[in-house]
């Protein structure tokens, strides 16, 4: 019985611990209440301060100057509006660097051009003609006395062939004189049967063998016709189809025009000890270079200069030709290009004036025209601006506005050229706002100082200095509100209240504010309360409010 009591007892200790422990372990206990809110807190300290406004935008040149077609716009002569100038070159591309009065284009009046043209033509015409006329070259044609009378010169070295005046014999225009003839190669055409010509090559070595003459001469392959012809050698049994060939060959002093000839295929060029020659027989045509002297007037020949077969030079004298007639032509010549060359260089004074200068020292920053392009005098061209004086234009907000005065300086950056800086300064800040897309934007311009390696519409970036305070006080710009349009912190005094005080703060950046006056340093400022936390949010005694960012800034917490 005692044993049954004992078991009834440890089952009713063992029911009432199991529920003591899981009650406290479901049910919390009730919350702790604070006494007060818990304070986020900076202290005001010492230090430095700076506060500048970021901004981008488009370089632009400060001071330009425009070019213009040269030529006034004269709207009372009728004659000088009527000026049509075509853009012919441009000798200074965009970005490139002029001073001024260079020239940097050139333009042409169609016309004015046609008319130098003409003249031009007719001028060379008119020289080439008594050059001919007279032997004479051109460069030397004012030497020439017309009571003189005609020279005809040697067209190339050579020898004289076929000399048909005489001293005191009439010539006529056009007759052929003489002929000179440079003999020291002679050209031979010769035809081959269809069973010789697949053994001919362009440039090969022929053997040749003269009639009048003993020995065996080599000649080169020049030009082979590879298109066959009937034979129209009338002796010839059959009607064959052959090939013909030039061949030339130096002249060893003894070949003339005329000479039968045969060729063939020798096994050797040094010991040609057997040739197959070939069927039908060739003739030597004559010389590979030979010109014909040609009377350019209608004179009498006062001159022979030259024999039959002498050798002569480039430019020597064969005939003179002279007579009233002569000197008539030659008067009229050289009078005729004197009036031609008068005439052409008044053309080319008008057409000296159409020569576009540079109105500045700069760089060339755009042409507004092509070539080709039709423009009347005075109209515009295009503009050179001056690099080392540039402009940046910006836009800020209502609030950087309010840090930005006139003369602040900028340092300024250029993407194009990293790691170069440029000096700037604030020269002028807009008054009045405009609205971009529901946000006021004020208009900020920007002098920069610049280099040659600065080019209009490169995209910059400028720190503008706003102003900059060193060993001044400092709070944090969370703890700063306004109250009746007064600025105002709340200070955590030591026995844990609290008190509103007014300041009055200088400079001013997204962490930090200068406060001239209402704070000494080492005050609490309050930066945030568990007070301002939802009623859903719950806050330790040691938990802060606003978490720090490094152990080297943790907040103050006061209860």
């Amino acid at each position: 019985m005692a044993q049954r009591i004992l078991m009834i007892a440890l089952i009713i200790v063992i029911v009432i611990g199991g529920g003591f422990y899981a009650y406290r372990e479901l049910v919390p206990p009730p919350a702790e209440e604070a006494q007060g809110p818990v304070y986020s807190t900076k202290p005001v300290t010492r230090g430095d301060i700076s506060v500048g406004v970021e901004v981008s935008g488009p370089l632009n040149p400060s001071s330009s100057g425009s070019i213009l077609a040269p030529g006034g716009r004269n709207y009372y002569e009728i004659s000088s509006s009527n000026i049509q100038y075509t853009l012919v070159e441009i000798l200074a591309e965009e970005g490139e660097a002029v001073e001024m009065g260079q020239v940097i284009a050139r333009l042409a009046a169609p016309q004015l051009q046609n008319q130098i043209k003409n003249v031009e033509a007719e001028l060379d015409n008119e020289k080439r003609f008594l050059s001919e006329l007279t032997g004479v070259p051109e460069d030397r044609l004012y030497v020439i006395n017309p009571a003189q009378g005609v020279v005809l010169r040697a067209p190339i070295d050579g020898r004289v062939s076929g000399l048909s005046v005489s001293e005191g014999k009439e010539i006529k225009q056009g007759q052929i004189v003489a002929r000179i003839v440079d003999d020291s190669h002679f050209k031979i055409n010769a035809k081959v049967n269809q069973n010789e010509f697949p053994l001919i090559n362009l440039g090969q070595k022929l053997a040749i063998e003269f009639t009048f003459f003993e020995g065996i001469y080599f000649g080169e392959v020049v030009d082979i016709n590879p298109n066959p012809v009937p034979d129209s050698d009338e002796d010839s049994p059959t009607r064959n189809f052959v090939y013909w060939i030039t061949v030339e060959g130096k002249n060893p002093g003894l070949v003339q025009p005329g000479l039968q000839v045969r060729l063939g295929i020798a096994d050797s060029t040094t010991n040609p000890t057997r040739v197959s020659w070939f069927a039908s027989p060739a003739t030597v045509e004559g010389f590979v270079n030979e010109e014909r002297v040609l009377s350019t007037v209608e004179a009498l020949a006062t001159q022979v200069h030259v024999r039959e077969m002498e050798m002569v030079k480039k430019g020597d004298p064969i005939v003179s030709l002279s007579g009233s007639d002569v000197q008539k032509t030659i008067e009229e010549k050289l009078n005729k290009i004197r009036e031609k060359e008068t005439e052409l260089n008044d053309l080319y004074s008008k057409a000296g004036q159409m020569e576009v200068r540079a109105p500045m020292d700069g760089i060339i920053a755009r042409w507004d025209i092509q070539l080709g392009a039709q423009i009347s005098p005075g109209d515009w061209m295009g503009y050179v601006f001056n690099t080392s004086d540039m402009n940046l234009w910006v836009e800020v907000d209502d609030i950087d506005v309010l840090m930005i005065k006139h003369g602040s300086p900028a340092t300024v950056t250029v993407e194009a050229l990293p790691g170069e800086t440029f000096e700037g300064v604030v020269e002028h800040v807009a008054t009045m706002g405009k609205d971009m897309q529901g946000i006021t934007r004020f208009g900020v311009d920007i002098r920069v100082k610049g280099s040659s390696e600065l080019r209009p519409g490169m995209q910059a970036s400028a720190y503008i200095d706003a102003g900059s305070a060193k060993d001044v006080l400092l709070i944090p710009v969370e703890a700063i509100f306004e109250e009746d349009g007064v600025q105002k912190v709340e200070v955590l005094n030591p026995d844990g209240t609290t008190k509103a005080v007014a300041v009055k703060l200088g400079l001013m950046n997204d962490r930090f504010a200068e406060v001239k006056s209402g704070l000494d340093e080492g005050e609490l400022v309050i930066t945030g309360s568990s007070a301002d936390l939802l009623p859903s949010q719950h806050i330790g005694r040691k938990e802060s409010i606003l978490p720090s960012n490094n152990s080297d800034d943790d907040d103050n917490k006061v209860q």
